[in-house]
């Protein structure tokens, strides 16, 4: 059975941050717009419960030259920060063999560069965006500390705070002292630092109620969304893309079951399950799903928590407060697709964020696990990772088909960008940074510059 939609012109695939933002930006150009989501509302995957920051300054790719021999190191450690679980899946292995060849110098700083620059022009977009909007989600622009508790890791932050500052970014090394009248909370656990960064202009916030906010608006201006709705297939024809066949769960929104959608332009925004639906009609791109770990804990103390995010160096998790409850989050897990908390190994996971965060702020938070009979909020979502962790965002070879994927753990930060640059392409504009849009040949116009407070 076909449906019309009246007027239709982008139908954008994923309801995360990804796509209700380049859901806004296509609004604000004219478009008409419909969302498709599986979920019953937006924002209840990848883009629910993540650290929350907003961190321009802290997105080294996760390919380096001391990457291989660490993945090695840690291929047999359940609380690893970077855990490789092999699989009898070629596209695990595919993806494994294009990161090791990123994993040198000269790809770092490239890789480094485009996934500033995207920063740098998606924090302006997000805080035009909240003057535009007013929404309120748990913002704080108190700028993001990262701590050290070794001298060795301590001494090459040196050389990450000078790539930085190299392309605008205005990350400095602090000391200890410094480091703990910037963020005192850290005080009991004083001990244990060596020293930090620190980057004033980085910030912090909710994702998921940012990202719901922001779709409630978005429906209000006549965007149509269509939760509870399963994507079927692309249905291509010649070289285009014709239609989207989709299925409602239980009768959502009180259409027949299966319906085919067709528009001048699909955007396909589904995180980490963009690559297959995209292979399905030929276009292949390198998108794996690392499986990262939160916990959101309620605080027992509120005057004693931390309110500047704040990266562990020692274990690579992330912590925000958000309110009345402070959330961690870190680790990465390549294994395919599974989303289990019940498992010994994410069991694990789990409780190292809850013990890590009692060993560094002693009695702020109710950390006890279920087991000794407490409430922590545990999750897990499947982060679309690229080998270079630089996503795709443009036009792919297969006509009205475009994609905005690949973010790997810098969603929330690339997010409002990315869908403002996504939007501008499909527009016919040209988004005012140096970066390689998939499918854009054109030369790039001159660097954006970071956002300021």
């Amino acid at each position: 059975m076909w449906i019309t939609l009246p007027s239709m012109k982008t139908i954008i695939l994923g309801a995360g941050i990804i796509g209700i933002s380049t859901a806004w930006h296509l609004l604000e150009r004219g478009h008409e717009v419909v969302v498709v989501d599986r979920q019953p509302d937006a924002a209840l995957e990848t883009s629910f419960a993540n650290a929350g920051q907003i961190s321009v300054s802290y997105c080294e790719p996760w390919a380096n030259r001391e990457a291989p021999l660490k993945a090695l190191k840690w291929m047999f450690d359940k609380e690893a920060p970077l855990l490789f679980r092999p699989q009898l899946d070629w596209e695990q292995w595919r993806w494994g063999l294009k990161f090791l060849a990123q994993c040198n110098d000269r790809a770092f700083e490239r890789n480094v560069q485009q996934i500033v620059a995207l920063g740098a022009y998606s924090h302006a977009a997000l805080k035009d965006l909240v003057a535009t909007t007013g929404i309120d989600y748990n913002r704080l622009e108190r700028g993001i500390a990262h701590f050290y508790t070794d001298q060795k890791s301590f001494d090459d932050a040196g050389h990450a705070v000078e790539l930085m500052r190299k392309h605008g970014v205005q990350r400095r090394l602090v000391s200890k002292e410094e480091l703990l009248q910037i963020e005192p909370a850290f005080k009991a656990y004083g001990d244990h630092i060596t020293g930090g960064t620190y980057t004033s202009t980085d910030e912090s916030g909710d994702a998921r109620v940012f990202t719901q906010a922001l779709a409630k608006r978005c429906a209000e201006r006549g965007v149509q969304f269509l939760y509870g709705h399963d994507v079927l297939r692309l249905n291509k024809i010649g070289d285009t893309i014709d239609s989207v066949a989709v299925m409602a769960r239980s009768g959502a929104n009180g259409l027949k079951k299966d319906f085919l959608l067709q528009a001048d332009a699909v955007v396909v925004a589904c995180g980490s399950y963009s690559a297959p639906l995209l292979r399905t009609v030929g276009v292949d791109l390198p998108i794996y799903p690392g499986k990262g770990y939160s916990a959101t804990f309620p605080l027992l103390r509120p005057e004693a928590a931390p309110s500047v995010s704040t990266i562990d160096d020692g274990r690579k998790i992330a912590m925000s407060r958000l309110g009345n409850v402070l959330r961690v989050a870190g680790t990465i897990e390549l294994g395919g697709y599974d989303l289990s908390l019940d498992s010994p190994l994410a069991k694990a996971r789990c409780h190292m964020l809850s013990r890590r965060i009692e060993e560094i702020l002693p009695g702020v938070c109710d950390t006890r696990t279920p087991e000794q009979g407490g409430n922590p909020q545990y999750w897990t979502g499947l982060r679309p990772a690229t080998p270079t962790n630089i996503p795709f965002i443009g036009r792919t070879r297969v006509g009205k088909l475009w994609v905005n994927a690949g973010h790997g753990t810098l969603g929330w930060t690339h997010g409002a960008g990315s869908g403002k640059a996504l939007a501008e392409l499909i527009s016919g504009e040209q988004p005012a940074m140096h970066f390689g849009f998939l499918g854009e040949r054109a030369a790039r116009p001159r660097r954006a510059t970071l956002a300021t407070s």
